[in-house]
């Protein structure tokens, strides 16, 4: 019975999930508020009884829920997405996480929080929720202004803000204590990224060229089967390395969006994503007792209010100090105030380990509540809340920013023109990655050794031989990089001396680089080497492995030189042009005065505008506006002409005046009572031309019968003659036998028309089956 239990379960889960998730849609809410509500409802708390009786299985259903859930965030956040974002909106986004962390700090003092708790209650502030800012965003057409760009491109950033402090935070919880201190946070951050890089690498590598192979060997199936493993494998390898599971489902995303299979995968996991994250959202509301949260709502209402102003400030904080301007830094902050998903994650990780409070749970859905109803009217009202912010600043402000944005603006000029960082700005970033790449492949070094040592049932000296050897590879191209750094620092730092001076000076300086670099290396492999015994079987492997490496040292530059043009062109072939809030080109340009705006819908299954042309539609003329593009399974039309039709999850781009572009939202989101295709029903028939049949004796071009019967004569038999796919000149004989394809319905009144005869007058017109062809090509027509 344990089993009818759990689908018992499910069922209650997702019929609760559904009712709610569409009722508060309906009231321009985010459907994870409705999820929410639906655990509280069904849960234990509620009285008079608990409609979920096997917490245990839905919480591992929760689990897979999560799993699913980081992945979708990660298919939307992408390296090059990352790239594109620029490091100015990263440094942004840091700036805000920290003035928040300092502000709750503050918060924490007056209200007597520990640090642990402190901690857990700045980062669920300091991380917004981009699935409802990027819905709200939609709901109001704001998606594609500049504001609206730079709050979905802070909510991206901070998914990764979130990941980051799940890691801290899991590194605080395993430590026990009340806060990480500086060395053990750079210790964690330091795996953490050493982690990350070493796993995308090899994913980069991997992921892609496993993908190709399955389009083209497997079917869809089979793809759904290997990318469901790869997703799982990667979130439990994450787990065991003493991360979470949420950081490895969201890597395996981050490296299936460089693919150009993103979007075939994303829509093949589509429905059990939103099955599963649904389960973990109600999994999170049946945990929460529903009279703390009523005897707590002062709490949450002041602590609401106090996100809602550190939030804004924050973030406009962080903009401005970019060089972004005053107005568009404040509209964003308006925008990106709300907080979801992860800051529930966050708060579920604090009350299991014990570290806060229970109440930070129900404390965290309040939070999401109010901020979820808040963000549609702050995103709608951002420009008159803007202008009024800015008209309330103090004169001694105003001047203080301007001077700072003009100084941001001349060191910007001076980076620009600067040689020596054009120069040397790729190296810099191949050692980084190379560093941390190692550093992973040795913190993973034990693992990988129970796994192949038992897999291969081999000595463990060959494993590490083996191992060493692989990290003198990208270690010898840091230093080769750095020997080039090395003399790069030493010829910009001596020029403009006296010959003499400038030789002496230029080989010390050189000398001095590589010492500092060659430090600085062999401490930061030291630190992740393996710790006991194994330290020692390093250097007794490293020998063997300098002797095979010093042997095949061309071959394995040349290994080096392959992996690094692969992951190149892993990178540059995922660079297609996508529709997105942060990277349509030509939105995000001031147009407020032509009373224009661009927002983007998606064309439904059952959409009664599917198969017809843009010029059919009317669009301009009924509503004044105007399609400017068309993604269509991940691929962009730009500028898409009047015979361009759409279909079915079409993602259409609009340009127009707000008012009128409801209304056509609305045209192109009607849908049909039925569904219209008969894909499956089209079959081959043969019928027969009678003796006297009104077909007889006519050509096919005159017939017509894909224009006006809805049907394609695929053969003609003529006695011991076949003729395959006839052409237009072929004329039909009493006899005949006719292979027709189309649907039941079409073939049936084919059927019926050719078998029709001719009135003895030799009339043609009259008869049943004539109306019926009129019929059709009037329909046609």
């Amino acid at each position: 019975m344990h089993e009818a239990a759990f689908i018992q379960d499910l069922a209650v889960i997702l019929a609760a999930a559904a009712g709610l998730g569409w009722l508060c849609q309906r009231i321009g809410l985010s459907a994870v508020v409705g999820y929410l509500v639906a655990g509280m409802v069904v849960g234990p708390y509620t009285p008079p009884f608990s409609l979920v009786t096997d917490d245990a299985s839905i919480a591992t259903a929760a689990e897979v829920g999560l799993v699913f859930l980081m992945f979708s965030i990660g298919l939307r956040l992408s390296f090059r997405r990352l790239q594109r974002l620029g490091l100015g909106l990263v440094l942004a986004v840091f700036i805000g996480a920290v003035l928040v962390y300092y502000a709750t700090r503050g918060l924490g003092l007056v209200a007597g929080l520990d640090g642990g708790q402190t901690l857990f209650l700045a980062a669920m502030l300091m991380v917004s929720s981009s699935a409802i800012i990027s819905k709200v965003l939609h709901e109001t057409g704001a998606g594609h202004e500049r504001h609206g760009q730079l709050a979905m491109g802070v909510a991206v950033l901070e998914d990764v803000v979130a990941v980051v402090m799940l890691t801290v935070l899991n590194s605080v919880v395993a430590l026990g204590e009340g806060g990480a201190g500086g060395g053990g946070l750079a210790a964690t951050l330091g795996g953490f990224g050493a982690f990350v890089v070493f796993a995308g690498v090899l994913g980069l590598l991997l992921v892609p060229w496993l993908l190709r192979v399955l389009s083209v060997k497997a079917d869809e199936e089979l793809q759904t089967l290997a990318t469901a493993a790869l997703l799982f494998g990667l979130a439990i390898i994450a787990q065991r390395a003493g991360y979470s599971l949420a950081l490895g489902a969201f890597l395996i995303g981050c490296i299936v969006a460089e693919t150009p299979h993103r979007h075939s995968v994303e829509r093949i996991f589509e429905g059990m994503r939103d099955v599963f994250s649904a389960v973990f959202f109600v999994a999170i509301g049946l945990q929460i007792d529903v009279h703390a949260l009523g005897e707590a709502w002062w709490l949450v209402l002041g602590l609401a209010l106090f996100t809602l102003i550190v939030r804004v400030g924050a973030v406009s904080t962080g903009l401005v100090l970019i060089g972004r301007s005053h107005r568009d830094a404040l509209r964003a902050g308006l925008v990106a105030t709300p907080i979801g998903e992860f800051s529930f994650i966050i708060a579920q990780l604090g009350v299991a380990a014990k570290m806060v409070p229970t109440v930070f749970y129900p404390l965290a859905v309040g939070l999401s509540l109010v901020t979820s109803l808040t963000a549609p009217f702050l995103t709608r009202k951002a420009e008159p809340l803007a202008e009024g912010l800015l008209r309330v600043r103090p004169r001694w402000l105003v001047g203080m920013l301007e001077s700072y944005q003009g100084w941001l603006e001349r060191l910007g000029e001076k980076q620009a023109g600067s040689m020596l960082w054009k120069l040397s700005r790729r190296r810099v970033i191949q050692i980084v990655v190379e560093l941390l790449f190692v550093a992973g492949l040795l913190a993973s070094a034990e693992q990988l050794q129970l796994l192949i040592t038992r897999w291969l049932n081999g000595p463990g000296w060959f494993f590490w031989t083996a191992l060493v050897a692989v990290a003198l590879v990208p270690l010898f191209a840091v230093w080769r990089n750095v020997s080039v750094l090395a003399l790069m620092v030493a010829e910009f730092s001596t020029q403009g001396m006296v010959a003499d001076v400038r030789d002496r000076l230029r080989g010390l300086i050189a000398l001095g680089v590589r010492i500092v670099a060659t430090v600085a290396m062999v401490t930061w492999v030291a630190s992740f080497a393996p710790a006991g015994a194994l330290r020692w079987a390093l250097p007794a492997s490293a020998l063997v492995a300098l002797a095979a490496f010093v042997w095949l040292r061309q071959r394995m530059i040349y290994w080096h030189s392959e992996l690094e043009v692969g992951l190149q062109d892993v990178l540059s072939e995922a660079g297609t042009v996508r529709m997105s809030s942060t990277s349509v080109p030509w939105a995000g340009r001031q147009h407020e005065e032509w009373n224009l705006s661009v927002a983007d819908c998606v064309i439904p299954d059952l959409a009664e505008c599917s198969g017809r042309s843009l010029a059919q539609l009317g669009l301009r003329a009924r509503f004044g506006c105007t399609v400017v593009g068309v993604e269509r399974q991940g691929c962009m039309i730009s500028l898409p002409g009047s015979s361009e039709s759409l279909f079915p999850r079409d993602k259409v781009l609009l340009l127009g005046d707000p008012e009128h572009m409801v209304a056509a939202k609305a045209a192109l989101g009607a849908v049909a009572a039925t569904e219209t295709s008969e894909f499956d029903a089209v079959g081959l028939e043969t019928i027969l031309v009678p003796a006297g049949s009104r077909a007889a004796g006519s050509t096919l071009a005159a017939l017509a019968p894909s224009a006006v019967h809805g049907v394609q004569l695929a053969g003609i038999g003529r006695g011991h003659l076949r003729i395959l796919n006839p052409g237009p000149g072929e004329r039909l004989q009493p006899g005949d036998k006719l292979l027709a394809l189309g649907t039941p319905v079409k073939l049936r009144a084919f059927r019926a028309w050719v078998r029709d005869l001719l009135p003895a007058d030799g009339s043609t017109s009259g008869g049943d089956g004539d109306n019926w062809a009129d019929g059709e090509v009037n329909g046609v027509a």
